[in-house]
């Protein structure tokens, strides 16, 4: 039976609300995801602390300075305002289940079933991937990448980073391998959402090595090391977005769309 039948009703017959109610939710759900983040970064603040944060994300930079050279401020207020950013950011990405939470909370009234089948996976998938990224970037990337540089440095020249060109930089990578791991995400929303077939996304694939290399060469620094380490998880996203693709449209399809796939009885 389709879901256009007018004998069948509308599961979300009834759950509609007055404009003002959704702008009240809405509200309610804002101040959550602040108060989360805010009681992370307190947390954060009191231990390990601000510098302690800082000093974790310098780690792999640290290590990789030549005996005796330490990273640098030329700004009077960088070494109190950079760590109380990173403080932030890293209260963010903890508090961020809590923030998607909220998000999701607050889409699901108004989401059939089996697009609540779709959007779930989806919203979780994507956060485990960003946090894939950025682990991967941090634990691998920079220890490949800060080596590398470091290897061509003159021996005449001692390197000492400043640490807000440092955090800009940290910034940037994090973004870039966070947003390319969530290539299988956008893969499978294009295919479920019917602008691009399966068998479109496989001739696409060469196209799409030839695309990683290039935003690979954008993105990261001029060093052969992140850029590879860039373009080929992407490649491989990408085919494992093409077999999640196949799974979502399988398991996310409408009533109506399954039941003409179904010979009447």
């Amino acid at each position: 039976m389709s879901s256009s039948d007018p004998e069948r009703p509308d599961e979300l017959e009834g759950t509609e609300q007055p404009f003002v109610s959704h702008l009240v939710e809405l509200r309610d759900r804002l101040i959550r995801a602040i108060a989360a983040v805010a009681v992370c970064f307190a947390v954060l603040a009191l231990w390990p602390g601000p510098s302690a944060m800082y000093d974790l994300l310098a780690a792999p930079m640290v290590s990789h300075l030549p005996a005796g050279s330490t990273m640098i401020a030329t700004n009077v207020i960088s070494p109190f305002v950079v760590p109380l950013k990173i403080t932030l950011l890293a209260a963010f990405l903890v508090a961020l289940p809590v923030v998607l939470y909220q998000v999701w909370a607050f889409v699901a009234p108004g989401l059939y079933s089996h697009e609540k089948r779709l959007v779930l996976p989806l919203v979780v998938s994507s956060t485990l991937l960003f946090f894939l990224g950025v682990a991967f970037c941090y634990f691998f990337v920079f220890g490949q990448v800060f080596k590398f540089i470091q290897s061509f440095a003159p021996k005449s020249v001692t390197a000492a980073p400043d640490i807000e060109a440092y955090l800009g930089f940290v910034l940037t990578m994090f973004i870039a391998f966070g947003a390319a791991f969530e290539v299988p995400v956008v893969v499978v929303v294009l295919a479920r959402m019917g602008l691009v077939s399966i068998e479109k996304l496989q001739a696409f694939r060469g196209y799409f090595i030839v695309l990683a290399f290039v935003i690979a060469a954008i993105i990261t620094p001029p060093d052969v090391v992140s850029q590879l380490a860039l373009a080929i998880p992407m490649c491989l996203l990408y085919e494992l977005g093409i077999v999640a693709a196949r799974m979502f449209i399988k398991h996310t399809r409408a009533p109506d769309d399954a039941s003409e796939k179904t010979p009447a009885a």
